[in-house]
């Protein structure tokens, strides 16, 4: 059974983590320096994942739960917790599929997060989720019923709320969009971050490390290559592609899919889905092993979102999986072998946390920005933070 081990525990830097899941953002906060007191979750497998690994978890529905539970079990009292964190649960705000956003039921969990932090007063959050909550609408009409005149229709977005809620209850906020691959993790993984402070210190989103082009290999990117190429020989628990789909894979270049196909093929191999639109490029996916892993999906085998290794004609497995969201070697999946493939599939990559963790803690310990009498605004300059944005830096600051 292993700890989580944290780098300064002489501080009160105490976390309460909600929708935990398989602790990817926990274990990366805890890298930074913070110590998560509790975590919570709904899902069986979650929960047993998070004991096995000898947490402090509180299991059920947030619903139900009181802010109390949560500090009780943390042995904390209201507004002593550094930091509040979690991803409700973001299907409805997906950038596939109807996006039913607000009207979702599960998409009023993030109201659940926001009761959370109104009660217990953290001097922190941080809100991670998928990037379409930006654009989510808060009332879902059909293509064939939009009327853009209809003032019952231009409702704003589920982001809107959010940010009027965080506002009501006096916190400043910072958000934006980060690629997990320019954070040192070895996946292209867009994530909606928001950060708040109760205080209204300086907060920000953290800065990239790892760039597309570098001089220094230690900053460019890391490939599938750096984090999964020595489990050729023994790459442990693994779903595995159906014989059809398998038979189509074997004739895939690696870093290629289904375009790739002699042409006779490609319609037989994809079916109904020849003629649909978009890029279809999960189709029939060998991963390449000279780039960062593509997102990593709940499962590997499914037809649209394929996720096969690059040289053997088999999906990614779970320790694969794992290193590529960079969970220790030593960390327990609980569960069956979907549920670890999902467990891990939508963690929050742990590199990715780690720099948030430590973006935080750099405006807490007032040591992120070097003070000087006069701000360069020479062209140099400029041009460094064009760079910056570039890597993927976008925020906005309320």
């Amino acid at each position: 059974m292993q700890l989580l081990k944290y780098r300064d525990d002489s501080r009160n830097r105490a976390v309460v983590s909600l929708f935990s899941g398989a602790m990817g953002l926990d274990i990366g906060l805890a890298m930074a320096g913070l110590r998560i007191a509790v975590g919570q979750d709904f899902d069986a497998a979650c929960v047993a994942t998070m004991r096995a690994n000898g947490h402090n978890v509180l299991g059920g529905d947030i619903r139900t739960l009181e802010p109390s539970d949560l500090l009780d079990a943390s042995g904390m009292d209201f507004g002593e917790p550094f930091l509040i964190c979690g991803g409700p649960p973001c299907q409805p705000f997906s950038t596939a599929g109807k996006r039913l956003g607000i009207n979702d039921p599960r998409g009023s969990l993030f109201m659940d997060f926001i009761r959370m932090i109104d009660t217990i007063r953290p001097r922190f959050f941080i809100m991670e989720n998928v990037k379409g909550i930006m654009s989510a609408p808060l009332k879902y009409v059909p293509l064939a019923e939009r009327d853009e005149t209809d003032p019952n229709q231009r409702l704003g977005t589920v982001l809107d709320v959010i940010l009027s809620e965080f506002d009501k209850l006096g916190y400043k906020t910072v958000y934006g969009l980060l690629d997990a691959a320019n954070y040192g993790v070895p996946q292209f993984r867009e994530r909606f971050v928001l950060i708040g402070s109760r205080d209204h210190e300086d907060i920000f989103l953290p800065i990239p490390t790892h760039f597309q082009m570098h001089q220094d290999p230690a900053y460019r990117w890391c490939t599938l290559r750096d984090s999964i190429s020595d489990l050729e020989a023994d790459c442990g628990e693994c779903m595995a592609f159906s014989k059809d789909r398998l038979e189509y894979l074997r004739l895939v270049p690696e870093g290629g899919n289904w375009k790739d196909l002699p042409p006779e093929m490609q319609k037989e191999a994809m079916g109904g889905a020849y003629g649909s639109g978009g890029g279809k490029v999960g189709f029939y996916r060998r991963l390449s092993y000279s780039q960062p892993s593509p997102t990593l999906v709940t499962s590997p085998v499914q037809k649209a979102t394929m996720m096969c290794h690059p040289r053997q004609d088999r999906p990614l497995s779970i320790k694969e999986y794992a290193r590529i969201q960079q969970f220790p070697e030593d960390w327990h999946f609980i569960g069956t072998t979907a549920a670890k493939y999902r467990q891990i599939g939508n963690a929050v990559p742990v590199g990715l946390a780690q720099a948030i963790g430590e973006a935080v803690l750099a405006v807490a310990d007032q040591s992120a920005a070097i003070q000087t009498k006069r701000f360069r605004g020479t062209v140099v300059h400029q041009k460094l933070r064009d760079a910056i944005e570039i890597g993927g830096n976008h925020y906005a600051n309320k």
